[in-house]
């Protein structure tokens, strides 16, 4: 097993706001949606059945945790998941839920 040092303040902030990502069954859902294809706000209200306005909330938030990325395509603004880490992360996550 590896060992992790003492984080810091800083780094331990950061590694709870990432988690608290995956704190709302709304975002994990919109996050899973994410992962398998990028899409608009109005794909994703529909796939996860929340209103638009809560999936922009949500998106708008991960957003600010550089979790998730926005791509413009004319007027229409597609979401897609930023970095690999993120993916495994919440792969590994899914995964461990579902063994148990």
């Amino acid at each position: 097993m590896t060992t992790i040092p003492i984080l810091d303040e800083h780094i331990a902030a950061h590694v709870a706001e990432l988690f608290r990502a995956f704190s709302d069954t709304s975002r994990v859902r919109i996050l899973a949606a994410i992962l398998e294809q990028e899409m608009n706000v109005s794909a994703l209200a529909e796939q996860v059945g929340i209103t638009e306005s809560a999936v922009s909330h949500h998106l708008r938030g991960l957003r600010q945790m550089h979790i998730v990325q926005a791509r413009r395509d004319g007027k229409e603004v597609f979401y897609s998941v930023i970095d690999p880490h993120i993916v495994s992360l919440f792969q590994q996550g899914v995964r461990h839920v579902q063994e148990e």
